[in-house]
This record gives structure tokens, C-alpha cells and sequence, in this order.
């Protein structure tokens, strides 16, 4: 099944007192490239996500950005008693402090080093939210591929309109080439027979037959069209694959040989038609050259 690489997801979700939210986005890429985005407090989570995120998504350039909100009391930093009693007494032995002049806060002196330590229970609150935000992921990925679906649907449609001009094209180029060395012969032997006229020659047919066959040889594009016509059956089936597989890199490939065939057809035959109908298919196939970058 064809996917675009571009897409979004997000979930949230509120456990014990704490509010997590993730969300996915993916653009076009070459290859899987993950941008991790977490807490400090969270960052030992980075590798099991982008291990996730790599399991479920195979191509494309994603972010993910993960949050959570703890609003319970164990959220709260604890107070290193004796640390803050140390900065009182030594504020209490200043002599602006002693004569009364500046008032002690003890609000600001939160804020002095080792006076807060974050709480004791990080390992649990790292646990908690590995489960809740793994959780959350799968939600995620799969509204992120749905949309990616949804927008391949799309994409197909688009590719194959290209498709379809191709094979118009390339039927048209097949019917116009015995025209073509017909059409040789015929003005070879005009010519031949004008000039021989002029000088009292008579032509000898085996000669004209032979100089027909040397240019319908030399023009022969009878390879390079069985070859794109095997090309446009090959990308057929790969836009209505059903299976799971990522055929995005197999689709760019796939359009360079395509255009590799046009140019040689376009090199081998002198025919105005048939150029005209090459210049038709070569515009189609960088057109789908261009979309297949955003297949997965």
C-alpha cells in the first residue's frame, strides 16, 4: 500500500495525578531519520521511543514531541533543612539582618544552591511515564499513518493519471514506427530515382533494400519500448500493492530507468511523431519522479 511520508498524530492522556501528551510528525526523507524532543527529566526514554518509532515507520523524517505535567504532590522538590538553616545563620550574623534595617525572606533563599532537590522518586516517575507515553505512541502512529494512508490514496491517484499518459504515449510510438521506415523507403527511393534519372542509371532494388534495412536497424526501438512498457507494468503493480512492504525508494529507481528508455528511444529515432510524443513522456515521468519522493 502506497504512503506519503507526510503526517500527524497525537495523543494525551491523565494518570495518577499527571497529564502526558505526545505528538508525531513526519516529512519527506530518504531515509528514517528520528528528532526525539523530551523533558531533561525524560531523556533516558530518547532510544526506547526512537526504537518504537522505527518499528512502525520505515522512511520519512520524523519528530517526536513528548510533555507531561505532574500536578500531584509528589511533584513537589524537597527541602534540605539543614542546608537552609546554614543560610539563616549566616544572614542572621550580618549586621543589616541584626539591627532589623533588611528583614529576612526566607522565599529567595529557595532559590540557593542545594536548598531544593527534585524528588526522590525519579526512577518511579521514569517508569511511569516510559508506560504512559508508550502507550500514547501507538495511539499516535497509528492516526499518523492513517493520515500518511489517506494522503497515499491521493498520491496514487496522481501517479497513475501520469501512468495512464505514458502508455497512451508509448502505443502511439509503437504504431508510428513501421509507419516510420515505410515512410523512409519511400522518400529514399524518391530521391535515389530522381538523381539516377538525372544521370541514365537504373536502381537496382537489392541496393534500396538494403539501405532500408540498414536504417530500420539503426532506428530500431523495438527493445526500448518492451522495456518501458515492462517498466509501466512493473510501477502498476507496485501502486496497487495491498501489502505492507515501503515501495517509495523501489518507485524512484524504478522512474529512472523509465527515463533512461525515453532518452534512448528519443536518441534512435529521427522521427518529429515520435519525438514529439517523447517529449510528452519524459515530462510525465519527472512529474512522477518528483511525487514518488513522497511514497514511503
Amino acid at each position: 500500500m502506497i504512503r506519503s511520508m507526510t503526517g500527524y498524530g497525537e495523543a494525551a492522556a491523565h494518570r495518577d495525578g499527571v497529564h502526558y501528551f505526545l505528538e508525531v510528525r513526519s516529512l519527506n526523507g530518504r531515509y528514517f531519520k528520528a528528532n526525539i524532543r523530551l523533558p531533561e527529566d525524560l531523556q533516558g526514554l530518547e532510544a526506547e521511543l526512537e526504537a518504537a518509532l522505527r518499528h512502525r515507520v520505515s522512511r520519512g523524517s520524523i519528530t517526536l514531541t513528548a510533555r507531561c505535567s505532574d500536578t500531584s504532590g509528589e511533584a513537589a522538590y524537597e527541602v534540605n533543612h539543614e542546608a537552609l538553616t546554614r543560610y539563616v545563620e549566616q544572614l542572621r550574623r550580618s549586621k543589616a539582618v541584626a539591627d532589623g534595617s533588611v528583614a529576612l525572606d526566607l522565599a529567595p533563599l529557595l532559590a540557593l544552591p542545594g536548598v531544593l532537590s527534585p524528588p526522590s522518586n525519579e526512577e518511579v516517575k521514569l517508569d511511569r511515564a516510559r508506560v504512559a507515553f508508550m502507550h500514547l505512541l501507538d495511539e499516535a502512529i497509528a492516526k499518523l499513518i492513517a493520515m500518511r494512508e489517506r494522503e497515499g490514496t491521493d498520491l496514487v491517484k496522481e501517479l497513475m493519471t501520469h501512468h495512464d499518459q505514458i502508455v497512451e504515449r508509448l502505443a502511439n510510438i509503437e504504431q508510428r514506427v513501421p509507419i516510420v521506415v515505410d515512410e523512409y523507403q519511400k522518400r529514399l527511393h524518391t530521391r535515389v530515382q530522381a538523381m539516377l534519372t538525372d544521370a541514365k542509371i537504373l536502381a537496382e532494388p537489392a541496393d534500396l533494400i538494403r539501405e532500408v534495412a540498414i536504417y530500420a536497424d539503426k532506428t530500431n526501438i523495438a527493445e526500448e519500448i518492451a522495456r518501458l512498457s515492462g517498466h509501466m507494468r512493473q510501477f502498476d503493480d507496485l501502486l496497487h500493492d495491498t501489502s505492507d512492504r515501503p515501495v517509495g525508494r523501489t518507485l524512484d529507481f524504478l522512474a529512472q530507468e523509465m527515463l533512461r528508455e525515453a532518452n534512448t528511444i528519443a536518441s534512435k529515432s529521427a522521427d518529429t511523431e515520435i519525438a514529439r510524443e517523447i517529449v510528452e513522456i519524459k515530462s510525465a515521468i519527472d512529474k512522477i519522479k518528483e511525487q514518488v519522493q513522497n511514497a514511503e
